[in-house]
């Protein structure tokens, strides 16, 4: 694997931390509550790994800027601005569900979970339509 490799490997990281999402909110909704729990902290670990790598691959190449015309480019910043205000939010908001959880406080974590889950299947499917928009179209 080389540095070049890294935007793919993101790419694949976050879609990763998607499914994985999409297979816990599964096994709760059947009240499998191991497999559940397996889910969200395997999405958990693929989303800091993402992080790490998003970081280190950024603090070498910066910016990484947008080269299409035409309607797809308010589209795509769209899809970026949102993505961004979420993801800073989605830390805070997936630390503070585990650790809920993690306390068995399951009351208390379902109240956050219902805001977290969606917001954080949106960065990482986002993240992964970012990547597609710019290296793939």
């Amino acid at each position: 694997m080389t540095f070049a490799d890294l935007p793919a490997l993101n790419a694949s990281l976050n879609g990763a931390s998607a499914v994985l999402l999409a297979a816990g909110y599964r096994n709760i909704r059947r009240k499998n509550i191991a497999a559940h729990r397996a889910c969200m902290v395997a999405a958990f670990v693929a989303s800091t790994l993402f992080l790490i790598s998003y970081l280190v691959y950024h603090s070498r190449a910066g910016a990484t800027p947008f080269r299409h015309r035409g309607w797809i480019r308010p589209a795509y910043f769209t899809i970026l601005i949102t993505h961004v205000i979420l993801a800073a939010a989605i830390l805070p908001l997936a630390l503070v569900t585990l650790r809920r959880a993690w306390r068995e406080q399951f009351d208390r974590h379902r109240r956050i979970a219902r805001w977290t889950l969606p917001i954080w299947l949106y960065v990482s499917v986002t993240g992964v339509v970012i990547y597609v928009m710019l290296y793939h179209l």
